[in-house]
């Protein structure tokens, strides 16, 4: 997993949780090519034990996009291969093996908007902004980010976001989805390692479903969702994690659910 700009490193009592972060602070941690592939490779292959991740940015940004200066001329089909690779990439954090949570601070934007938008919950802190510059460079986005930024906050908002170059700070972008949880300035990896170590407490089978399964049935026709639906709760229950869950709280030794 060594690469010289993304850090890795493993925290909590038993070592469950990966931390992930872009090192590549003299480009505001921009997307090369050969960043993205370690990242695929990364995802593909934690380590054993790993229950739940969290990927950040060192320095002042999370991630400005993919790096111009590394872009070459190409042609159609170049292009579109180029972009499958990146796709390629981007579906290993959305369907890596743990839940992946994102930390996010200053700028998010391009490919650093579809990297955190394949994450499975996004922490912004105050000083995060989200945009999508590709219109005004002259290219398209081309790491997923036009089918899951518009899940995300719809399509009239992307067309909008693309056309007139509109940014959104932290406050809006958690308004209309792009973060789940917001908080001041310096606290995003903070808020996002106390959930992720609430989410490896979580029966692993059950985080997988949640994070493999229910997007695809959100996605699916509703007979076929229904069933799906069913068959991963006959599954998930039959789990001997879930068992002892279940005896837990039926005992009076689990955690009771209250406001906050």
């Amino acid at each position: 997993m060594s690469h010289p700009h993304l850090h890795f490193e493993r925290c909590g009592e038993q070592q469950e949780i990966a931390v992930i972060r872009l090192a590549r602070n003299a480009k505001r941690n921009a997307l090369s090519d050969d960043l993205i592939l370690a990242l695929r490779s990364l995802f593909e292959n934690l380590p054993e034990g790993v229950r739940a991740a969290v990927l950040g940015g060192e320095g002042e940004h999370f991630c400005a996009g993919l790096d111009l200066s590394a872009l070459t001329e190409r042609d159609a089909a170049g292009g579109l291969h180029h972009s499958r690779m990146w796709h390629a990439a981007m579906e290993r954090v959305q369907y890596s093996p743990v839940p992946v949570i994102a930390a996010l601070h200053g700028a998010v934007v391009g490919g650093g908007l579809e990297l955190a938008c394949a994450c499975h919950i996004r922490v912004a802190d105050d000083t995060t902004y989200f945009a999508l510059p590709e219109s005004s460079r002259g290219i398209f986005v081309g790491g997923g980010g036009a089918v899951r930024i518009p899940r995300l906050i719809g399509t009239a908002r992307m067309v909008d976001m693309m056309l007139t170059g509109r940014v959104y700070n932290a406050e809006e972008g958690e308004r209309i989805g792009f973060a789940n949880y917001l908080v001041p300035k310096g606290g995003a990896f903070a808020k996002a390692l106390e959930l992720a170590q609430k989410v490896a407490r979580n029966a692993a089978l059950t985080n997988y479903a949640i994070t493999h399964v229910l997007p695809r049935i959100a996605e699916a026709p509703g007979d076929q969702g229904f069933i799906t639906e069913a068959m991963m709760a006959g599954i998930t229950q039959s789990a001997p994690q879930a068992k002892e869950f279940m005896r837990a709280f039926l005992e009076g030794r689990a955690t009771k659910v209250r406001a906050s």
